[in-house]
């Protein structure tokens, strides 16, 4: 028993001494310098289902970077309820028991940011769309929200209220903004609240062909920072708290956020709002033309060299009487710069001409053969003039649709001397009739159609047989032929 108790002694404390030989050692290993990093494992199979770790180390931004920002732009950002009325058919059961048809109310979400102190709030064009009655949501009150304006080209609309002294929120510059730099992404997703995500910026000057209209501007800021549904509209935030970008699209196969968020650029957002505010309608720039991205595949086939230097656009057409035509460029010119701004995609081409009003004069450097040019030219409207435009839309309640001639440019690229756009087709002759959004109508029981008043006074009043001609979206020439009685 004696002899047991003693190996039992001996154990234990040869047990204690080596704890305290591994504790001793460890203590002297040489310690991680760098306590703000983090270590994140990758795992990346072999083929064999073998996997092994890479060591990516991501340094942390310290916690305040984004405390004041965060604070100071949530309380800019508001919620964006779209109210809608949609009637619905009766069915053999209403007949039968002579009940009416009804209707049936449908509310969608999103996100605006207050941009001036007396009311003006910025959202997506999206958000807004087909409502009938907008409202605003703020520090849990309510306001009745008036539509001033909506540009579908770049996915803004431009919403008021009613109220005095509001938080608008600090602009920053997209221009300025660098890709790797960190931003944040503030709106109400799943109909949450001011809810804030960091992120960086991914890249500069995306076109991802979602925009509406026939001269959209696609030059969007990608990022990471994560935007779900409910998000749209709301604000991308640099960490001075500054606007940089109105929180627009994601690309995801589920709907919500996959790592690729969207926003309008900052400096785009300024002048389409500035316009919707002054005038109710965007004064866009044209030069008389169209641009294509340029690649060694298209200068292989214009027999172009490429060098080190290959960069800019290619000008595919030239509008006949147009501002470029009168400057002397030329189809196949490839332009190089606007101003002292080079441009060497499509995205920084249209972003950088939409900085600009009609009568605003330019300077395009451009390339055509073996040398460089200039060419000064003076930006239009749509119209080919420098006079302010303002939109006029004419509705239709009859006939359930909204209707505006097509302008000069769009009617010089689609090649119709006159014709008026059918959009916002609700329940009426219209819809029974089949017409797709934006079908361009030219003539009725071959009676020219240049104005939406004559289009109406035509469907409102004629019977028998109708044989309407027009342009489809696509710019392929059509007819719908139908009897009215």
């Amino acid at each position: 028993m004696r002899k047991t108790i003693f190996v039992i002694a001996v154990s234990f404390t040869a047990g204690l001494g080596g704890a305290f030989t591994y504790d001793l050692l460890k203590t002297n290993q040489p310690q991680n310098t760098i306590p703000q990093a983090q270590t994140v494992h990758l795992a990346r199979s072999n083929g064999n289902d073998a996997a092994y770790n890479s060591r990516v180390t991501r340094t942390e931004i310290p916690e305040n970077d984004f405390v004041e920002a965060s604070r100071t732009s949530t309380e800019s950002v508001v919620y964006i309820k779209n109210i809608s009325e949609t009637s619905y058919n009766r069915s053999y059961l209403d007949w039968f028991f002579d009940r009416s048809p009804g209707t049936q109310t449908q509310i969608s979400s999103g996100s605006g940011v207050i941009f001036t102190k007396d009311g003006y709030i910025v959202t997506n064009n999206h958000v807004v769309q087909n409502a009938d009655r907008l409202e605003v949501v703020y520090h849990k009150q309510i306001y009745d929200a008036k539509l001033i304006g909506t540009d579908p080209s770049t996915d803004l609309a431009v919403l008021k209220i009613d109220a005095q002294n509001l938080p608008a929120i600090p602009t920053g510059s997209s221009k300025n903004l660098n890709v790797g730099e960190w931003v944040i992404a503030v709106g109400n997703p799943f109909n949450l609240t001011s809810t804030v995500t960091a992120g960086i910026v991914s890249a500069k000057g995306r076109e991802i062909n979602i925009l509406q209209g026939k001269f959209p501007i696609e030059s969007f800021i990608q990022t990471d920072a994560a935007i779900n549904p409910g998000n749209s509209g709301g604000a991308l935030v640099n960490r001075q708290g500054e606007l940089v970008g109105i929180n627009t699209a994601i690309l995801s196969r589920t709907g919500s956020y996959a790592g690729y968020g969207f926003a309008v650029p900052i400096d785009i957002v300024k002048k389409i709002v500035g316009d919707l505010i002054e005038y109710g309608e965007v004064q866009k720039a044209f030069f008389g033309g169209e641009i294509t991205d340029f690649d060694a595949s298209i200068a292989k086939r214009l027999d172009i060299e490429v060098t080190k230097e290959f960069n800019g656009v290619l000008l595919a057409y030239v509008q006949n009487d147009g501002a470029a035509a009168k400057a002397g460029l030329q189809e196949g010119d490839i332009v190089l710069k606007i101003n002292e701004t080079p441009v060497n995609s499509k995205s920084q081409f249209e972003e950088e001409l939409s900085y600009h009003s009609p009568g605003d004069k330019v300077t395009f450097t451009y390339k055509r053969d073996d040398g460089t040019k200039q060419a000064n030219l003076t930006l239009t409207n749509r119209e080919g003039t420098t006079s302010v435009l303002k939109r006029e839309i004419y509705t239709s309640e009859s006939l359930g649709a909204q209707f505006e001639a097509v302008p000069k440019v769009e009617r010089d690229i689609i090649g119709i001397e006159y014709g008026v756009k059918v959009f916002n087709i609700g329940s009426g002759l219209v819809r029974r009739i089949g017409i797709t959004e934006d079908f361009v109508i030219t003539d009725i029981n071959r009676n020219p159609i240049k104005s939406p008043q004559r289009l109406v006074e035509i469907l409102e009043k004629i019977r028998g047989r109708v044989i309407i001609e027009g342009v489809n979206r696509q710019g392929r020439r059509g007819y719908y032929s139908f009897e009215l009685r």
